[in-house]
This record gives C-alpha cells, sequence and structure tokens, in this order.
C-alpha cells in the first residue's frame, strides 16, 4: 500500500516536471522568435521572471520525484518510516502528509 501510493506520488511529480518542462522549452522558443522589450513592458511579468518561476518549479518537481525514489528504497530496503537521524518510528500522521519523510517530526 505505501509503496502504491508513493508510485502514484512519483508518476504525479513526473508528469508535473514534464508539463513545467514544455512551458520552459515553449518560453524559450518564445523569447526567441520574439524582439520585444519585456524588460520595460509595464503590462505583466517579464520573460526574464516567468523563466525563473518556470525553472524553480522544475527543479523542485524534480526534487521531489528523487524524494520519492529515495523513499522507494527505503521501502526496498525495511527501512521506510524509521527517522534516519534518531532511529524511532516516523508518526503515521507525518507519513500521511510527507510519505517521503526521512525524518520524525523531533528530528526534522
Amino acid at each position: 500500500m505505501v509503496r502504491d501510493e508513493l508510485l502514484r506520488l512519483r508518476a504525479s511529480a513526473e508528469a508535473g516536471a514534464v508539463t513545467l518542462a514544455q512551458d520552459l522549452e515553449a518560453l524559450f522558443t518564445a523569447s526567441r522568435d520574439s524582439n520585444a522589450d519585456d524588460e520595460h513592458d509595464p503590462e505583466g511579468t517579464t520573460i526574464g521572471f516567468e523563466r525563473a518561476q518556470l525553472t524553480a518549479l522544475l527543479a523542485a518537481a524534480r526534487e521531489r520525484i528523487a524524494e520519492v525514489d529515495d523513499a522507494l528504497h527505503r521501502v526496498d530496503a525495511g527501512t521506510y518510516g524509521v527517522c534516519e537521524r534518531c532511529g524511532r518510528p516516523i508518526a503515521p500522521d507525518r507519513l500521511a502528509a510527507r510519505p517521503f519523510a526521512r525524518r520524525c517530526i523531533a528530528c526534522a
């Protein structure tokens, strides 16, 4: 059951990362094809801001994938749900909120 939830989270994060990567590529293409001076345009956000925002969101999605992969490795190793710092069990409520948690609340 834990593995299934982690695989669902991974699939969702992967789909999000693919969408963000496509959006970022579309933004790069649009900015190459445009000679607009967006840095001085009083209307809306700049291309630079949008690029930075998409880049940060993509990095976060990739980090989430890595966290879930690490949790899947802990499931396989039999150490899932055990705090990496103190060795005590991680509370079920914490794992429900953050299924990829590595540490208990006291150690986090």
